[in-house]
């Protein structure tokens, strides 16, 4: 395990502010965001057209140039949810942060870190009924290739639609 193993990139007054539960062992390695063989993450961005290009894992610091952010709930350790413990999580850094940098949306890119934060087992996919201050709050199918079985886009369409941009694809 890395000690802060990926940097935040918060700036006031984003659009979304993406949240993990944990850098991945690759994105650990590698030192950027969803850099995992089979990670859907960036080219979901770019389908659903939140980006107005396809972003290499690499470039995740340009990202703000699409009123993106990143941070992660456990932000000193890396791996798999199912290695993470509850000592790990920290909603209250978080939620903090939310509140310093009021993005227009904090979204969970996948149910753990969403369930740990929102004190909820399982939550919906969606835009979810409590707010950080004036942050909506979205829970995203996760882009893992390990969640592969869960994968749904229409969260991400959602979300989208919800922070005004129109879908590269057209729908």
């Amino acid at each position: 395990m890395l000690p802060h193993t990926l940097p935040d990139i918060l700036q006031p007054n984003l659009d979304v502010v993406f949240c993990g539960t944990a850098a991945g062992d690759a994105s650990a390695k590698k030192r950027a965001y969803y850099a995992g063989p089979g990670n859907r993450f960036w080219t979901t961005l770019y389908e659903v057209g939140l980006t107005s290009r396809l972003l290499d894992p690499s470039e995740f610091r340009s990202a703000t140039d699409f009123g993106i952010g990143f941070t992660d709930l456990a932000k000193f350790t890396s791996g798999n949810d199912s290695a993470l413990k509850p000592a790990d999580f920290d909603s209250a850094s978080l939620r903090e942060k939310i509140k310093r940098y009021a993005p227009r949306v904090v979204a969970f890119n996948g149910k753990k870190a969403a369930s740990v934060f929102l004190g909820v087992k399982s939550p919906e996919y969606g835009l979810q009924r409590e707010t950080v201050g004036t942050t909506a709050i979205f829970v995203l199918a996760s882009t893992s290739a390990a969640a592969r079985k869960f994968w749904d886009v229409r969260c991400w369409r959602e979300l989208a639609a919800y922070v005004g941009r129109k879908c590269a694809s057209g729908g």
